[in-house]
């Protein structure tokens, strides 16, 4: 089990990064794809702002390629050590996997981007 305080423990359940006691997302599930960019304005327990400035989360763009980059590597990796494909296939099922996984990579890079600036605080409620 993660460590509560953990940037990981944060990054994994898209928990506020402050507090880690709720999901920044109304939905939970990244797979609802109508609500996978909507997120509570504030944390209920530390009152946290998520958007902390306007247009923040367009840096989490740049993560999000990041990880996509290497999702399409080690999907390649992978498919050349297990199974035997030309070109073509390998292409495609690269992109294949990339394109499942648009919204765990989505919510991954904000949630990776928002804890770059904000930390855990085990001593919020004193600090508030």
């Amino acid at each position: 089990m993660l460590k509560k305080g953990s940037k990981l423990n944060s990054i994994l359940t898209g928990s506020c990064p402050r507090c880690q006691e709720e999901s920044m997302y109304l939905d939970k599930n990244p797979y609802n794809v109508m609500n996978l960019y909507k997120m509570h304005e504030y944390c209920s327990h530390c009152k946290l702002k998520y958007q902390v400035e306007p247009s923040f989360f367009y840096g989490a763009m740049y993560v999000s390629y990041g990880l996509t980059v290497g999702i399409g590597v080690l999907i390649f990796v992978i498919l050349n050590l297990f199974v035997t494909l030309n070109a073509t296939k390998s292409l495609l099922s690269v992109i294949l996997g990339i394109v499942i996984l648009i919204p765990i990579t989505a919510r991954l890079a904000r949630n990776i981007y928002i804890n770059l600036f904000i930390s855990f605080d085990k001593n919020w409620k004193r600090n508030s």
